[in-house]
C-alpha cells in the first residue's frame, strides 16, 4: 500500500479536486490529509474513507503527523495543488527514496522556463522539493527521525540527510503539475525572486526561523 500525506493549510477549495482525481488511480492507497487551520479543509472533505487529522500549523509537524498514523511501506508528500501522474505509484515502487520532475499548468514561457530551471537544478543537486511530491520508504523516513521540525525548508533538510546517508534519490523524469495560482497571487516575479533568496540563504547557514519571516 502507498499512503498520501497531504498537509493543508485552508485548502478548501481544491482539496476535494485533488482527492477526487487520486482516487481515479487503481490502486491500494490510502489518503491521509492534516489540517494546520482550524479543521476548515478537513471539515469539506467528501469522501469518507480519507483520514482527516489535525496539527499544529508547520508543514513539518503536518506530514511527520500524517507519517504516524500511516499504514503504507511508502510514503508520499503531496501538496494539495499538485497533481501526479496516474502511473505515479508503478513509477515509484522500486524506488527507497525520490521525487519527480516538475511542470506548472500553464503554457506561460516564464513557467515553462522556471520548471526547466527547476529540473536542471534537481538534475545536478539530486535534492529535490516538497512541490515536486517526495516519496520514502515508512521504515526508512523512520529511520532518518522525519522531517526536522522547522518553520522552512524541512524538504531540503531531509533530502540532504538522505545524501549524507549515502542514500540514492532517484528524480523520476514524468513531472507532477503543479498549480500556479500561489504565484499569481503573490506576484510572479517577487515570489521567483523571494524563493531564491531563501533557497541561497539557506545553504549560506541562514536558520529557518530568519528564512520563515522573509517567506
Amino acid at each position: 500500500m502507498f499512503s498520501v500525506i497531504i498537509p493543508v493549510y485552508q485548502e478548501e477549495e481544491i482539496i476535494n479536486k485533488v482527492i477526487n482525481y487520486l482516487k481515479t488511480i487503481p490502486l491500494a492507497l490510502e489518503i491521509i490529509v492534516v489540517d494546520g487551520y482550524k479543521e476548515s479543509t478537513i471539515s469539506v472533505i467528501k469522501d469518507r474513507g480519507v483520514i482527516k487529522l489535525k496539527s499544529p500549523v508547520g508543514r513539518a509537524k503536518q506530514m511527520n503527523k500524517g507519517a504516524i498514523v500511516a499504514k503504507g511501506e511508502t510514503l508520499l508528500f503531496l501538496h494539495a495543488d499538485t497533481l501526479i501522474p496516474k502511473d505515479a505509484f508503478t513509477l515509484i515502487a522500486a524506488s527507497k527514496v525520490g521525487a519527480f520532475k516538475l511542470r506548472f499548468n500553464t503554457h506561460n514561457l516564464w513557467f515553462r522556463f522556471l520548471a526547466f530551471a527547476t529540473n536542471l537544478r534537481v538534475t545536478l543537486t539530486k535534492i529535490p522539493y516538497g512541490d515536486q511530491a517526495i516519496f520514502i520508504r515508512k521504515n526508512y523516513f523512520e529511520k532518518l527521525g522525519g522531517f526536522k521540525d522547522i518553520l522552512i525548508m524541512e524538504d531540503v533538510d531531509l533530502m540532504q540527510r538522505v545524501k549524507q546517508d549515502a542514500g540514492k534519490i532517484k528524480i523520476i523524469p514524468k513531472p507532477v503539475t503543479t498549480s500556479v495560482r500561489r504565484w499569481q497571487e503573490k506576484g510572479v516575479i517577487l515570489t521567483t525572486l523571494k524563493n531564491n533568496i531563501i533557497r541561497i540563504l539557506y545553504f549560506c547557514g541562514v536558520s529557518p526561523e530568519v528564512l520563515a519571516k522573509i517567506y
